[in-house]
């Protein structure tokens, strides 16, 4: 054959590979439409783009600022711009809890899941809601402090604000890529080249890794710009950037993947072969260990190849570590239903974010777990609004190995629906941030539940008396190394007397933003005194910290990493030097808005202690 063959057939694929990505923006009319094919206009120019900032603000993961005001709260998202295009650290804006590594580096940390696919590296979302539907031509982000976060924008086909619920519910990516660093804390406005979809939308999502940020990314205002009628597109095209046809064809695989996953486990007609090639000579837990480093797609696809790779794929040991959070727009009640065989041996299970909008019914999450929850150790259930009474139940009854349980931001769950968490004895992690659980039954899980080494209940609101709660945390929960109170209002100084004599092996505590504390009870120097092995402290917005509390730390909690001052204005610079001199491990050390800490100070302590993190906030 002659040598230019093989280049006319390259150069075919290449063309086609071309037109596919052009056609995948159109439908499938259009692209069996002749006059579609043949026409070289331009989008027509009939459509008035409508520019409308958010409504509402419908659902988020986490934020920094209180249940009860607007403060630093994701709700600060709706309306227009409140700061843009000023920069700085302002209160009207929307900040998620977390930012940087230092999470992922304290006592309260938890292990990752195995074969979380690279693309997914989201950490936080929150969902909004416009007026009009639209066909997205441009989404505006404008971020006033600490740029970079977001990392993925999405779409959705329902209207939040139809009377009638869709039969099915599309989520597309408009954009996505990976962390980047950002020079400078300036504000910006982020308006990133997004991917056109073939249903309007009044419903986007955003998502967030802040974990290369030097602090706390701030969120204005989002602006979504559309028009009301699908645009009618060319297939004339000039140059096509390969990465963006690598781009797409990941988000192809992805989807492919997942539907492979409600659908092609249960095909029992494999193609017969011969022989297996070099697998037949391969031992059995060799290409198991191989196929542990597949993703759950890939796992799927894999299992259409042949007979011996399916029996690999649908193997329980596939399946002890399970991740279903990189995939939540596309899990269902069938999608757990196909998984049920897979995963009898299931130990860690991550269904975080997952469900919502009626893709996960209660008779759905209840069979799974029936046939799968007697092995569980680990749940995460993060951000599931499914979730109800009746849930929870089910997890107590049928998960008897349970070890933890992260029902964060879950806040549909009603107040009484916690009082089963308390037959589950064995729980050594349990995370209760942002829901309604009340005080007798926590007070319910802390007597049962002795083994707590973990406890997370920031943000609770419904709790009337700490005092009380942090006394039986003092008398049963021994073990205890963790416990976040951020943002409980009414703690005390006995209550903290309580918990740290009977806590004495507590590494990490939040108290930040807790009014009812006060320096001059002798509460913080308490603290000090009988928790040397503390790693990590938070007393963030507590003005009242001071000289005498600093020094304290220094003298006894010589291990300390991590410690959030933010906001006291009695805390001079002897006393930080003190204590950078003694916590030889510190790492990260907040002096935002320390009146007597200014930048001359920081600048001064960076220099004679480099390995330490000092952040000084400002307001322009």
């Amino acid at each position: 054959m002659s040598p230019v063959f093989p280049m006319l057939t390259v150069l075919s694929m290449f063309y086609y590979m071309c037109l596919r990505r052009r056609a995948r923006t159109a439908t499938r009319g259009e692209m069996n439409s002749r006059r579609a094919i043949e026409s070289n206009t331009r989008a027509l120019p009939i459509n008035v783009e409508i520019v409308q900032y958010a409504k509402e603000v419908l659902d988020f993961s986490s934020h920094y600022g209180s249940e009860n005001s607007m403060s630093y709260t994701m709700w600060n998202l709706a309306g227009i711009p409140n700061v843009y295009p000023s920069s700085g650290d302002f209160t009207q804006t929307a900040v998620f809890r977390t930012y940087g590594t230092w999470w992922d580096r304290c006592p309260s940390a938890r292990l990752p899941f195995k074969r979380t696919p690279s693309t997914f590296c989201s950490q936080d979302y929150v969902e909004l809601a416009f007026e009009e539907p639209v066909y997205p031509t441009a989404v505006h982000i404008l971020e006033t402090y600490h740029p970079g976060a977001v990392v993925r924008i999405l779409a959705c086909s329902a209207n939040p604000y139809s009377q009638n619920p869709p039969a099915e519910v599309r989520w597309e990516i408009l954009w996505s890529e990976a962390p980047t660093k950002v020079n400078g804390p300036q504000a910006r406005q982020f308006t990133p080249c997004i991917k056109q979809i073939n249903f309007p939308t009044n419903l986007i999502r955003l998502e967030v890794n802040s974990s290369l940020l030097d602090y706390y990314t701030e969120l204005d205002a989002v602006v979504l710009h559309g028009v009301k009628e699908r645009p009618v597109l060319s297939l004339k095209t000039s140059m096509i950037d390969m990465n963006d046809i690598d781009e797409e064809e990941d988000e192809e695989k992805f989807a492919c993947g997942m539907d492979t996953l409600n659908k092609q486990f249960s095909i029992v007609t494999l193609r017969e072969w011969p022989t297996n090639g070099y697998f037949d000579k391969l031992p059995y837990e060799l290409i198991q260990l191989i196929l542990s480093h597949l993703t759950v797609p890939d796992l799927c696809r894999l299992a259409q190849t042949c007979k011996l790779l399916y029996q690999h794929c649908c193997d329980p040991l596939q399946y002890i570590h399970l991740s279903l959070q990189p995939y939540w727009a596309r899990i269902n009640d069938t999608s757990l239903e196909y998984l049920q065989s897979r995963c009898t041996l299931i130990q860690w299970l991550n269904l975080s974010w997952t469900g919502n909008r009626g893709a996960i019914s209660v008779s759905g999450f209840s069979r799974f777990l029936k046939v799968c929850g007697s092995e569980l150790v680990r749940l995460e259930l993060s951000c599931g609004h499914f979730l109800n009474e009746t849930c929870l139940e089910v997890i107590t009854e049928m998960c008897p190995n349970l070890q933890e349980l992260n029902l964060s931001s879950c806040d549909k769950i009603p107040p009484q629906a916690f009082n089963h968490i308390a037959k589950v004895g064995s729980l050594k992690r349990l995370i209760l941030y942002r829901t309604k659980v009340e005080q007798t039954a926590l007070l319910s899980i802390l007597n049962f539940c002795s083994e707590l080494q973990h406890l997370s209940l920031g943000s609770c609101v419904m709790i009337e008396d700490y005092d009380l709660i942090a006394s039986m945390m003092g008398a049963k929960c021994k073990k205890l190394r963790s416990l976040d109170l951020w943002r409980c209002k009414n703690i005390t100084e006995n209550g903290i007397a309580e918990l740290a004599s009977g806590c004495q092996l507590l590494e990490e505590l939040d108290l930040g933003w807790c009014p009812t504390l006060q320096s001059s009870t002798g509460c913080f120097t308490n603290l000090a005194r009988r928790l040397p092995n503390l790693q990590k402290l938070f007393l963030t917005a507590n003005r009242s910290v001071c000289d005498t509390d600093i020094e304290e730390l220094a003298a006894n909690c010589t291990h300390l990493r991590q410690l959030d001052i933010l906001g006291t204005r009695m805390v001079s610079p002897a006393s930080l030097r003190k204590l950078l001199e003694s916590c030889k491990d510190l790492s990260l050390l907040d002096v935002s808005f320390c009146s007597q800490i200014d930048n001359r100070v920081v600048l001064e302590l960076n220099a004679n202690f480099p390995n330490v993190f000092i952040k000084k906030s400002f307001t322009q």
